[in-house]
């Protein structure tokens, strides 16, 4: 039997790991644009401060493996995956880019941690709610602030 509480560590544990590794960005792929260059360095530090902010948000919560595996597969065009062990405990993440892995890395990671957190949001607003979707969004920005609230829950 798979501890809940050990996988959703371990879980987090590889995003964190994964998130934190350089970002691989070339410097020749921008052609001498150095003003291009210091944004895309700038949106991806953004990106791990987000990061930072989403994963402290989800380890204040507890989250079932199905849920885990769920956000992996549906959080970013599943781009971002997440391999299990023989003993069924996350092992490793492999991600699958889309255009520029240095610039999409984080926020694949981000997507996930959002996905997490919109499903737990979600189970707490009534069902008979009329606007659940901004209720949601509202909670979430209270949390996590405007610039979060902006890049993930629009």
């Amino acid at each position: 039997m798979i501890n809940q509480h050990d996988y959703q560590n371990k879980t987090f544990y590889l995003l964190n790991k994964f998130a934190r590794q350089r970002s691989g960005l070339n410097p020749a792929d921008y052609g001498g644009d150095w003003i291009a260059l210091r944004q895309e360095q700038r949106d991806i530090t953004r990106d791990l401060a987000h990061f930072n902010a989403l994963l402290i948000g989800c380890m204040l919560r507890k989250y079932n493996n199905e849920v885990i595996q769920t956000a992996f597969k549906t959080a970013f065009m599943g781009r971002l995956s997440m391999t299990e062990g023989a003993d069924g405990m996350p092992e490793s993440l492999d991600y699958c880019s889309g255009q520029y892995y240095p610039t999409e890395y984080r926020k694949a990671c981000c997507a996930v941690l959002v996905s997490l957190l919109w499903g737990q949001t979600r189970e707490q607003i009534p069902k008979d709610a009329v606007n659940g979707g901004d209720l949601i969004r509202a909670r979430l920005r209270k949390e996590f602030g405007r610039s979060i609230a902006t890049h993930y829950f629009s």
